[in-house]
């Protein structure tokens, strides 16, 4: 069974897929843009991270704070090792124990106890509403029982939370990239959004779609007194390169050390001129739009709504950049076509 005919089957509906031939860098970088994702079904798999709970939420983050082992003891859950704020600490272990929860050790009573009643869901395949969770997961570990999700890298600013994960539906398949964004509120989870992307077998400048090349080589965001300073840096430099388009962001914010994990275009400052300079032109009335920012330490996550022509729906996409003494060092993002319908009305964004 493909993975469109999964999805079918557990009820959410589909999307076309196709998949990338050998092609220019312009076309390749172009497709990577159009592209609708092959692996749909664990689009809706992400969805259901977010949503709600049957139980009802806490009235305050104090409230859900005396849950934290060592202020009241939440069962299996525990923010340490999440970086030194609590409140933060807190959301990231809840963020984890819930995708975990529901889609490798079919708990859904992470559902009940972690996630609000009023749970807004932005993943176009999945509804509102905790009962469709709790029934997509069963289907979900029914037609995967070897899925899992390796999350790579989480930081939290405020109430958001953002988690950067590669999803293996079976050992020895390639997967799929995602990166998920949770609101808080009251210390449950109100609001989710989510972009996914096919792992290709190739890339165009040899890095894999996860792994942390600059130095130190940690998933964990650094000091939380670089977040501010960092998150000013990158909204500049997304204001310029993306909304403005001008490439020479590039030279004003980005290291000589620059690392690529877009595996459509090639490593280093060299190749993300080339790239971009590539998709600007072919796309000259191309629109950006920022959607929010999320900082930690030397991590800074965009969420982006870009259409490349007037009249198209566009791509939700999620860029991750690492920064390190002042420069852009490192990039992670992941691309995904917004399609026609939805099962919810919130949009992507």
């Amino acid at each position: 069974m493909t993975n469109t005919d999964t999805m079918r089957a557990v009820g959410q509906g589909a999307y076309d897929s196709s998949e990338f031939g050998d092609q220019s860098a312009v076309n390749t970088i172009v497709s990577v843009r159009r592209r609708t994702l092959a692996a749909a079904i664990a689009a809706i798999a992400l969805t259901a991270v977010g949503v709600v709970p049957a139980a009802a939420a806490d009235s305050s983050t104090a409230a859900a704070l005396s849950q934290v082992p060592g202020r009241g003891g939440a069962p299996g859950i525990s923010a340490a090792g999440y970086g030194g704020n609590a409140r933060l600490g807190y959301q990231k272990a809840v963020a984890v124990q819930v995708l975990r929860g529901v889609f490798e050790r079919r708990d859904m009573t992470v559902v009940d106890r972690f996630v609000r009643p009023d749970y807004i869901q932005h993943n176009p395949l999945a509804p509102d509403g905790a009962e469709a969770l709790k029934a997509f997961g069963t289907a979900w570990r029914h037609q995967h029982p070897e899925a899992t999700y390796d999350i790579k890298r989480v930081i939290s600013e405020g109430d958001l939370v953002l988690l950067h994960s590669s999803i293996v539906l079976a050992p020895g398949t390639r997967g799929i990239a995602a990166f998920d964004i949770f609101r808080f509120q009251g210390g449950k989870i109100a609001e989710h959004w989510d972009v996914l992307q096919d792992v290709p077998a190739t890339t165009a400048n040899g890095n894999d779609m996860f792994s942390t090349i600059s130095r130190p080589q940690t998933e964990a965001p650094g000091p939380a007194y670089l977040t501010a300073y960092n998150k000013k840096l990158v909204t500049a430099f997304v204001e310029q390169y993306l909304v403005k388009k001008d490439l020479s962001a590039i030279d004003t914010y980005v290291g000589p050390e620059y690392h690529q994990h877009n595996p459509y275009i090639p490593d280093g400052v060299a190749g993300a001129k080339a790239g971009l300079g590539a998709y600007y032109a072919q796309f000259p009335q191309l629109v950006a739009t920022p959607k929010r920012v999320i900082a930690e330490g030397d991590l800074v996550a965009v969420h982006s709504h870009t259409v490349s022509a007037p009249g198209e729906r566009g791509q939700a996409v999620v860029d991750l950049f690492r920064v390190r003494n002042g420069r852009i060092v490192e990039h992670w993002d992941v691309v995904q076509d917004v399609p026609e319908t939805s099962a919810n009305d919130n949009t992507m964004f």
